[in-house]
C-alpha cells in the first residue's frame, strides 16, 4: 500500500505545537478524519486537555523541543506527515526568533529528510519576507527556505490573524476594552489585516495532509473581508458594548511606548499583563498590511485554491466576546 492509500486511521502524523491556539483545532480537524496523531510539545503533562478531541489511543503526547534534534528526530518517526506550528509573537529567555522559527522549522524539515518523510506542512505567517525590518517576519521567512530546502514538497501556509475562542487578538483588545478609557490606534489604525477563523486554517492543514495541497507552494490564507485595524477596534468596542474613544498613536510613540513596556516587563521579570504587552517588533510589523497578495489569489494560492470558503468574523467572534459584556451575555438592551 503506498501513503496515499493506506486508510488515514493506520497513519500516524505529528503535530510540533499542538497543544497551542492552532493546534488543538488542528489536532481536532485531524482526530475527524480518522488520523493517529503524536503530538509534540516541550511539556506532554499539560497537553491531555487534547485527549476528549479523539478515541482513546488516538492522540500521544511525546515531549520534543526544537533545539533539541534528537527529541525532534524521535517525535517523527513513524510517521507519515508531519505538522509544524510552532511559534512565537515575541521573544523572551531562551526562546528567540531566530532559534524557534528559523532553526526550530530548519530542524524539523531536515529530521523529515533524514527519516524519509516528505508529507510536511509548515504553517507560517502572512508577511514572512527575509527582507523585512521585523525581526519575526523575517524568522518566518529563514523558516520557510529552511523547510523547503530540506523537503522540496512541503506546504506552506501563511495564515492573516487568526481569530477564535482562544484567540490573542480579538480576546485581548477587548480586554483593553475594558480595562482603559481609550484604546490607542497605532499608526493611525490604517494598518490592513485580513482575519481568518482558526477552523479554516485548521481545514487547509488537514487538507495539505491528505496531499489535496500542491506540494513545494506557498499558500496565503485570509478571511472573506479586509479590515482596517481601526474598524476592528471599533467593531470590538461595538460587540462587547463599551464605547471607548479610540486615539491615533503614531509609530515613532508606539515604538517610544513599546520600548517602556519591554523595560517595564524586563525589570517586572514578565509581570506586565500580557494585554499591555508591546513589542517595537510588533510596531514594526504594524507598519506593513497582512492580506493575501494579488498574485496569490491570481494563482490560486488560497482559500479558494484549497476548496474552503472562509468564514467571516461577523459568524464566530460575538460567540466568544460576549463575555466581555458588562451584563456577560444577559443582553439588557434587548430585555427592555
Amino acid at each position: 500500500m503506498t501513503h496515499d492509500q493506506t486508510p488515514p486511521g493506520l497513519k500516524l502524523v505529528t503535530v510540533f505545537g499542538g497543544s497551542g491556539f492552532v493546534g488543538r483545532h488542528v489536532v481536532r480537524a485531524l482526530v475527524k478524519r480518522g488520523y493517529r496523531v503524536r503530538v509534540a510539545v516541550r511539556r506532554p503533562d499539560l497537553a491531555g486537555f487534547l485527549q476528549p478531541l479523539g478515541t482513546v489511543g488516538q492522540i500521544h503526547a511525546v515531549q520534543a523541543n526544537l533545539r533539541y534534534p534528537d527529541s525532534v528526530s524521535a517525535a517523527i518517526k513513524g510517521a507519515d506527515a508531519v505538522v509544524n506550528l510552532v511559534g512565537i509573537l515575541q521573544e523572551g529567555g531562551r526562546q528567540s526568533f531566530a532559534g524557534v522559527q528559523a532553526n526550530g522549522a530548519r530542524a524539523i524539515a531536515q529530521a523529515c529528510a533524514a527519516l524519509g518523510v516528505s508529507r510536511l506542512v509548515q504553517v507560517s505567517a502572512i508577511g514572512a519576507d527575509a527582507a523585512s525590518a521585523s525581526a519575526y517576519a523575517r524568522s518566518k521567512a529563514q523558516g520557510e527556505a529552511g523547510v523547503l530546502a530540506a523537503v522540496p514538497g512541503a506546504v506552506i501556509l501563511r495564515p492573516s490573524i487568526v481569530f477564535g475562542p482562544e484567540d490573542g487578538f480579538f480576546n485581548r483588545f477587548a480586554s483593553l476594552a475594558r480595562m482603559l478609557p481609550v484604546l490607542p490606534l497605532i499608526g493611525g489604525g490604517e494598518t490592513k489585516f485580513q482575519p481568518v477563523f482558526v477552523g479554516d486554517v485548521a481545514e487547509a492543514v488537514a487538507l495539505a495532509v491528505d496531499g489535496a495541497a500542491s506540494a513545494g507552494t506557498v499558500y496565503e490564507l485570509g478571511g472573506p473581508e479586509v479590515k482596517s485595524f481601526r474598524e476592528l477596534l471599533a467593531y470590538i468596542c461595538e460587540v462587547t458594548g463599551r464605547k471607548r474613544a479610540l486615539a491615533p498613536l503614531p509609530f515613532p510613540l508606539a515604538r517610544l511606548q513599546a520600548r517602556v513596556m519591554e523595560i517595564a516587563d524586563t525589570l517586572t521579570l514578565g509581570l506586565v499583563p500580557n494585554e499591555l504587552k508591546l513589542t517595537r517588533d510588533q510596531v514594526t510589523l504594524l507598519e506593513s498590511d497582512n492580506v493575501v497578495s494579488a498574485s496569490a489569489t491570481a494563482e490560486s494560492r488560497d482559500f479558494a485554491g484549497l476548496g474552503i470558503a472562509p468564514t467571516s468574523v461577523e459568524a464566530v467572534v460575538p460567540s466568544y466576546l460576549w463575555r466581555f459584556r458588562k451584563t456577560g451575555q444577559f443582553d439588557t438592551a434587548r430585555a427592555g
